[in-house]
């Protein structure tokens, strides 16, 4: 087993705009997601990567490109929930929908509507991390970029906690977090949401939360 650096990709157009992207084709990185990614490539060269792993979606394929990691394999299981009807919408319209709370509070009761459930979301990307960790000899650093709540899932996962407390964890876009998986029966989570751009994970605490509330937004993307 190994240890996996989760790459949450850089900002794309559908995070700046308040948009929830799911699966929606066409939402690439904007020109703050693409500096995000070019740092990210200075960060990850002093690393000694034995493979790369990329969501199908085309916001993390072009991280893994401009961040040096363009051999990286895809796999569908790394892909972001499937959202369904709430794919493309505003996060502040989502914010009035009677699901926005249970998401917030008891994700694992929630399926949205035309997509997937979050357990589903859950089981998908957590078996596909724990199988490219088994792919890998102890020691060896791999590199898996994916999406933010793929990413607070397996980190969730590795943790131990209740699903319905997985909100509780933050990944911003072009975050890095590490799970060593040396013991796959208790992974040990030595970074989470460790940050390429600081100053503008900094900058994000000023911003006003949705709706006046204090609650995490579900993930843009």
């Amino acid at each position: 087993m190994t240890k996996v650096l989760l790459i949450r990709h850089c900002r794309s157009t559908a995070n700046a705009d308040g948009v929830l992207a799911g699966r929606m084709p066409g939402v690439a990185l904007d020109d703050r997601g693409r500096e995000q990614a070019l740092r990210l490539r200075d960060v990850l060269a002093r690393v000694s990567l034995a493979a790369a792993y990329t969501s199908p979606i085309e916001r993390c394929r072009e991280t893994a490109e401009l961040a040096g990691l363009a051999q990286a394999e895809v796999v569908a299981g790394l892909s972001e929930c499937d959202y369904g009807e709430w794919s493309g919408r505003s996060l502040a319209d989502l914010a009035c929908e009677p699901l926005w709370e249970r998401v917030q509070s008891h994700p694992g009761a929630v399926r949205f509507p035309g997509g997937e459930s979050m357990l589903e979301m859950r089981d998908r990307v957590t078996q596909a991390v724990r199988a490219i960790a088994a792919r890998h000899e102890a020691g060896e650093v791999v590199a898996v970029v994916s999406h933010g709540d793929p990413i607070k899932a397996v980190l969730a996962d590795a943790l131990g906690l209740d699903f319905d407390l997985f909100q509780r964890i933050d990944v911003g876009p072009a975050s890095v977090s590490l799970i060593d998986y040396s013991n796959p029966e208790r992974p040990v989570v030595q970074l989470i949401n460790g940050g390429s751009d600081l100053a503008g994970m900094l900058a994000a605490l000023h911003r006003p939360t949705l709706g006046g509330g204090d609650l995490p937004a579900p993930d843009q993307g």
